[in-house]
């Protein structure tokens, strides 16, 4: 796709919804009793492989007419069928991982499977914790790595100190926990995004947080629920960061989940000097929601680190952007685990930036960026990972000169009208 630098954003956009509250949305829908309803569900990539797998076995699972509210028509802890394939996880860790924990509850066999790039990224941060609780979960290749072959067991509790914060893990530990023989305890090393707490505990698990630690108990009866679904922080940043980079722009964004375990682009947008306004502050189905007032903003460098990188690991391609045309010098340490993501995003990110001429080290945790005045067009890879694809994208608008971007379909993962939703707020 060929991109051309733009003079500023305006008006007024509406992103697209959480994708990680519309999976969990579906997940436990299809384990509570009785018809969740789900308005604003995000029918992206990703999300779309998390119903297919439920539809697998046996849940019904529909989209009305009109609203565009899904249906998910639970049947219980227990009313899972045995899928008659393999469950196809395409692009989605989050499918994959979660519904690990899920899976190796159950009396059924079931194996896991992605695409190419989902079925390279690493699962032994599930395998290990869930083969401690008894699960008989297996690595086909025995490389760490999906295909998953799950069997049925008996799982047991556990207490399970996580050697690095995930939401992903966690859910997964939480999930099995709901088919333990005694309470399963997580001690995670930073807070990371809390929708799988949250939205248990309104179906009805027994939750409960002390500091760091998660607990819960096991074979709760889960109540459907009727869920609103606010809009993506992660999408959002994109969006956040073109209004932020283009002089002359202001722009209002609608509607977006500014839960504090996943808003923490906001606070490092502060830190660099960011004019970002929040507007009519409300709390839809138990997560915090506002209207994001943005505009152009004279940026500085600054240091993200420790315990803030859990709430901010999506969006470090585009912050890296940011830094790379702010003032100063900006470090990013902690990050290791954008190694292991749709691509090596530390390595991915620093590709694409020194293409646009950006001053960037990379480091085995992150990058040391000196942020300049300007960066210049250039032949841009995507490396088929959606949110490498969005932030070189915004790269490009506030580029000089023309640049090229390969494989921009990609961004359908998390965002299908991604392009259609920018070209309405450009000002070329």
């Amino acid at each position: 796709m060929l991109l051309h630098p733009a003079h500023h954003v305006s008006g007024t956009v509406t992103v697209p919804s959480d994708k990680s509250i519309s999976h969990r949305s579906v997940i436990f829908g299809s384990i509570a009793e009785g018809t969740t309803r789900v308005k604003n569900c995000l029918f992206s990539a990703d999300c779309l492989s998390t119903i297919s797998c439920f539809k697998q076995m046996g849940i019904r699972i529909t989209k009305e007419e009109g609203s565009g509210d899904l249906f998910v028509e639970g049947k219980g802890l227990d009313g899972l069928k045995a899928p008659q394939e393999v469950l196809d996880t395409g692009n989605s860790g989050t499918t994959t991982r979660l519904l690990a924990g899920l899976l190796s509850g159950q009396e059924f066999p079931s194996t896991l499977s992605g695409d190419a790039s989902l079925n390279s990224r690493p699962m032994k941060r599930v395998l290990t914790p869930l083969t401690e609780m008894g699960a008989d979960i297996k690595s086909r290749e025995n490389n760490g790595c999906a295909p998953l072959d799950i069997r049925p067991s008996h799982l047991h509790g556990i207490h399970y100190q996580m050697p690095i914060a995930s939401a992903q893990v966690k859910s997964c530990l939480l999930l099995a926990g709901l088919y333990a023989d005694s309470p399963v305890t997580v001690t995670e090393p930073a807070p990371s995004r809390d929708h799988s707490e949250r939205m248990l505990s309104a179906f009805g698990a027994s939750i409960s947080k002390q500091g760091l630690d998660v607990s819960i108990q096991p074979r709760p009866v889960l109540h459907a629920q009727e869920i609103d679904v606010p809009g993506d922080i992660s999408s959002a940043a994109y969006f956040i960061a073109a209004a932020l980079l283009l002089k002359g722009s202001s722009l209002l964004i609608r509607n977006v989940g500014i839960n504090p375990t996943r808003a923490g682009i906001l606070t490092v947008c502060e830190k660099m000097g960011a004019d970002i306004k929040k507007k009519n502050e409300r709390e839809v189905s138990g997560e915090p929601v506002c209207d994001l007032l943005v505009k152009s903003s004279f940026l500085h460098g600054t240091v993200m680190e420790g315990d803030m990188i859990p709430s901010l690991i999506d969006e470090i391609p585009i912050l890296a952007v940011m830094a790379a045309l702010s003032e100063g010098e900006t470090i990013i340490r902690d990050a290791a685990d954008l190694k292991a993501k749709e691509t090596d995003r530390i390595h991915t990110t620093v590709e694409n930036l020194k293409a646009m001429g950006a001053d960037v080290v990379p480091t085995e945790d992150g990058f040391l960026i000196h942020g300049k005045k300007s960066l210049h067009g250039a032949n841009l890879e995507s490396f088929e990972d959606h949110r490498i694809a969005m932030a070189f994208t915004i790269a490009a608008l506030c580029a000089d000169g023309d640049s090229q971007i390969s494989h921009p379909d990609c961004v359908r993962i998390s965002w299908p009208s991604f392009y259609e939703s920018l070209e309405k707020i450009l000002v070329k």
